[in-house]
């Protein structure tokens, strides 16, 4: 893990169909977090739990602003912004720990 004070991360469930993103100062944290179901909400209602994408900024307000671009975009960017990343859709979650 770099030492970042913003992070921007994609999480999907087992289906790969939903699509999550979302925006932390504590990526590992975080993630865990989500995979012990302690955000309610929508991450928890479709079983958001595989990091399939993340990045690292140098402060929070890059972050904010990098997680609204991405959610502006299309879904088919959001795919790609992905598989260039992961083209395997795994779970990325045990390299950040």
């Amino acid at each position: 893990m770099s030492e970042k004070n913003g992070y921007i991360y994609i999480l999907t469930n087992s289906s790969d169909k939903v699509l999550y993103i979302g925006v932390t100062s504590n990526l590992v944290k975080r993630i865990y977090e989500h995979k012990n179901k302690f955000v309610a909400g929508f991450s928890q209602k479709y079983n958001l739990t595989k990091l399939v994408y993340y990045e690292a900024v140098n402060d929070m307000y890059s972050a904010i602003s990098r997680e609204k671009q991405i959610k502006g975009w299309l879904r088919s960017k959001k795919i790609e912004l992905i598989k260039n990343m992961n083209p395997g859709w795994t779970d990325l979650s045990h390299k950040i720990h």
